[in-house]
């Protein structure tokens, strides 16, 4: 017997896209049995739309077991504020995060749900997606590509050693995402520094089990509207992040570091000694780098001692951050 799966689908002014997406998540080969549909204060009829496109698939298909319901925020609670009441809301034994603006295909839930029935003890599993224009046409490439996935980073998590990948980067992507409600229950409260989609995957990877299944299951949208999209790592755009003013990223990833540290140790169930010492060793990296000099010259020093400890290869991009740290204004 299959699990009861739900559907947390977040929308804000995503009418353009909104019913093809929809629709492929009700006319998956294996249904959802809920809908979660939560509205982050949109101006453009985004949920009454939601609500006519169900009622009208129901008539097209009278006895399916599908409910919806939808959620309307009066005050706009951003992207992973939303995300987490919608996934609080949902009552399925597992999860499917959707975007407003993709296309999932047809089989998605199908080969996912497959795959957490042979491991009882998985609690996220992601895939890759193939990238589409605003019309829907492939741009030839694929997510995990796009965002640079090595190899390494593919059999760290396939190995059983997410956390290790993602202590360098986030790598999932939470509209490929399907997680168990026991995760989303571990995880509450999101803190406000991480997006939801990376949070979900650290506290899977520090607590329990997380896997990537390979393949390409979604149509993942890149337009003007997009709220979260692909960072694409061309050479422009390393470049660019190098003449870019450290000051707010760094912050940034210090306070996520200190989130991950505080909350680390409140997982149930607990994370191994030696992931809690690499989540240590994040804050320690994390606090050096964000305690850099302004002065270019007085970098040198730190940024080489933990070059050699290898550092930055364990908690980022390798030589690429060296080089942040060694050019960027402040």
């Amino acid at each position: 017997m299959s699990p009861s799966i739900s559907v947390a689908l977040c929308t804000y002014n995503g009418s353009a896209f909104l019913e093809e997406q929809l629709l492929s998540i009700l006319d998956q080969t294996l249904r959802p049995t809920e809908i979660v549909v939560s509205d982050d204060g949109s101006t453009d009829g985004s949920a009454d739309l939601a609500l006519g496109i169900f009622g009208a698939w129901q008539t097209r298909n009278p006895g399916a077991e599908v409910s919806l319901r939808v959620l309307r925020n009066a005050t706009p609670l951003g992207v992973t504020a939303n995300f987490e009441q919608a996934l609080s809301a949902c009552t399925g034994e597992l999860i499917a995060l959707s975007d407003q603006d993709d296309v999932w295909h047809a089989d998605r839930l199908d080969r996912i749900v497959s795959v957490f029935g042979r491991r009882p003890s998985l609690y996220l599993l992601h895939t890759d997606a193939r990238l589409v224009d605003a019309q829907g046409y492939p741009l030839g490439t694929t997510l995990l590509d796009t965002l640079g996935v090595s190899a390494e980073d593919r059999n760290a998590v396939h190995g059983g050693r997410a956390i290790d990948a993602l202590l360098r980067r986030n790598i999932v992507t939470g509209a490929t995402a399907v997680v168990r409600r026991g995760l989303v229950e571990r995880a509450r409260p999101f803190p406000a520094s991480w997006v939801h989609d990376e949070w979900l995957a650290m506290v899977a990877a520090a607590s329990g089990a997380m896997d990537l299944l390979d393949e390409p299951l979604v149509d993942y949208r890149q337009h003007e509207g997009n709220q979260i999209g692909a960072s694409s790592l061309d050479l422009g755009g390393r470049l660019g992040r190098l003449t870019a003013s450290r000051g707010a990223r760094n912050a940034r990833l210090l306070a996520r570091a200190v989130a991950l540290e505080e909350r680390a140790r409140t997982f149930e169930p607990a994370p191994s000694t030696e992931t809690l010492g690499k989540i240590d060793a994040k804050l320690a990296h994390e606090r050096m780098r964000s305690g850099l000099p302004a002065a270019r010259v007085r970098r040198v020093r730190p940024v080489l001692r933990a070059l050699r400890a290898g550092d930055y290869t364990r908690f980022g991009l390798g030589l690429q951050d060296v080089l942040r740290d060694l050019v960027q204004p402040v």
